[in-house]
């Protein structure tokens, strides 16, 4: 079960990437108190736990309705998570994010930036729904499924801090110590991601 714990960890840390999603908020949040900034960062890690635990809980039937194999949303994940592993190498993900994230503070109205884009696309994006939908489907029996819930849950609380120490992060570590970090979670995501959709070919050959 510890080795479940670590790999669905591992995993969906690499996916979601609190140390890439700290700087981005910090920037968002540069005109807030700290505690307008603590309570968006809870706020956002909320939304993205409910928006991530229904697909953990209700994807695979999803996927039934939509009559689409298993084995199929393996290959398609594991691609998808390769792509963002290649963003990641060569920090094209780390730009969309600034991009992104300089277009919400161009817009004076928009004061609350923990449902967009913190939530959704930063946190509960379409990698880490893939991410968490792949995890649950490979669990066996009510036990394993909580470990990969547990997993999440850890995950999220350590995003949860990042976010809150959002600042003093960053000038602790600086724009180099988190570019180094970036490449090395985006190759071990595009390892992980080339054995999802070689477990999805081995199960449709098989």
């Amino acid at each position: 079960m510890l080795d479940l714990f670590l790999s669905a960890f591992v995993t969906l840390f690499v996916v979601i990437d609190p140390p890439g999603c700290a700087p981005i908020y910090a920037g968002l949040v540069s005109g807030a108190t700290h505690r307008q900034a603590s309570a968006m960062a809870l706020r956002a890690s909320f939304i993205a736990a409910v928006i991530l635990l229904i697909f953990a809980l209700f994807g695979e039937d999803l996927l039934g309705a939509l009559h689409i194999e298993l084995n199929s949303f393996r290959i398609a994940g594991g691609i998808m998570l390769f792509v963002i592993a290649l963003d990641m190498v060569f920090e094209k993900r780390t730009q969309r994010r600034e991009e992104r994230a300089e277009k919400v503070k161009a817009t004076p109205e928009v004061e609350d930036v923990s449902v967009f884009p913190m939530a959704m696309p930063m946190i509960a994006g379409p990698g880490s729904i893939a991410t968490i939908m792949l995890l649950t489907a490979r669990a066996r029996g009510t036990e394993e499924t909580l470990v990969v819930l547990a997993a999440l849950a850890a995950v999220l609380v350590l995003t949860l801090a990042a976010l809150i120490a959002a600042g003093p992060l960053m000038k602790l570590l600086g724009t180099r110590v988190e570019a180094v970090i970036t490449r090395l979670l985006g190759v071990l995501l595009a390892a992980l991601a080339a054995q999802y959709v070689i477990d999805g070919v081995k199960e449709v050959l098989g």
